[in-house]
């Protein structure tokens, strides 16, 4: 058969990863991405990009440490590479710290991110209200040139790119054997997925060079992460709101919140507030379906439902996104074969 065309609906971080690893596990396949928004207009862009997962209670942990094993090891040879600064990735050190003590002293995690350990007395006098703390060392992704750099290499390798609202996955079936949909909260409107939805992120992003280390309370709520312009103060964690407009007691609430943590954020200047919708539910969608109408079959792959911690397993879903896309191509060309017999 002709080589298989794939369109992969989505240009965040899930739908760029996702296409450029079908390139390189199905380099036979004709790649295009569609989207109505790419960076610096997506979701992707207003997330901090740190590694630090969150658990997604309806998938298996085993498979949840995979995908961020995957990501750190894939993130890790960029930051070690001549690319590590224009895609944007870089090594960072600090504390997650709780006000009580955690339910689990080792998250999942523990073993990926490098030098994980509780933090010590002398550590913890930094923060008088927290009692415990751990510190280690993990990646933060900076967000757009991440998204452009994957673009780059996606553009380098032949996929196409195109500006396109889809508003039905059928009305591809035409111009595509394969469809990927990666395309985050606009799957609750896209394929009706109403176990999908929003939790609504306002972050500050500030100028703030002299802070090295990133601070996370472990409740997730609020946090600073140091990127290599700008510093990321967060946040909120609004189920079911889908505003996009700033609010600005919000904005005050995490300014407050994070110079209580980091009081010489009182000095930061440049402040730009941005609001994300992540796309949440209780387990990540990510496994193959058949549309069918009047006899006619359309081969689907999902990968969507990553919630906050979308860039911390981006790499590990996309690779897993990409099997199932040469799975379905397997099964074409099974049936090629099974039709010219």
């Amino acid at each position: 058969m002709a080589a298989p065309k794939v369109a992969v609906v989505g240009a965040g971080v899930i739908g760029l990863s996702t296409a450029l690893c079908i390139t390189e596990t199905c380099p036979d396949c004709s790649v295009t991405v569609l989207s109505d928004q790419f960076s610096p207009n997506t979701t992707s862009d207003v997330a901090a990009g740190m590694l630090i997962p969150h658990t997604y209670p309806g998938t298996p942990i085993h498979v949840q440490k995979q995908w961020f094993k995957e990501t750190f090891t894939y993130l890790s040879a960029i930051s070690n590479s001549t690319e590590a600064s224009e895609a944007g990735i870089h090594l960072v050190s600090g504390w997650q710290i709780f006000k009580n003590m955690p339910k689990e002293e080792l998250p999942f995690w523990w073993d990926i991110v490098l030098g994980f350990r509780p933090m010590s007395a002398a550590e913890l006098q930094k923060f008088p209200q927290h009692r415990f703390g751990q510190a280690f060392m993990t990646l933060k992704c900076d967000c757009p040139p991440y998204l452009l750099w994957l673009e780059k290499r996606l553009k380098s390798a032949g996929v196409q790119i195109y500006i396109r609202k889809v508003s039905d996955l059928w009305e591809l079936h035409s111009e595509y054997n394969i469809v990927v949909n990666c395309a985050g909260i606009g799957a609750h409107q896209l394929v009706g997925d109403k176990k999908l939805f929003p939790i609504r992120g306002q972050v500050l992003k500030v100028h703030a060079p002299w802070v090295k280390n990133f601070i996370r309370d472990g409740d997730g709520l609020t946090y600073i992460y140091p990127g290599i312009h700008r510093v990321t103060l967060g946040g909120t964690r609004e189920k079911e709101n889908w505003s996009l407009s700033p609010d600005p007691g919000t904005t005050k609430d995490i300014f407050d919140r994070c110079c209580s943590l980091e009081p010489s954020l009182q000095a930061a200047q440049d402040i730009e507030v941005k609001v994300g919708l992540r796309p949440s539910r209780q387990c990540v969608r990510l496994q193959r379906e058949v549309l069918s109408q009047g006899g006619v079959k359309l081969l689907v792959v999902h990968n969507y439902g990553h919630g906050a911690g979308g860039f911390s397993v981006h790499r590990g879903a996309a690779k897993e996104a990409a099997h199932l896309v040469g799975e379905c191509i397997a099964a074409l060309q099974g049936t090629s074969s099974r039709a010219k017999l």
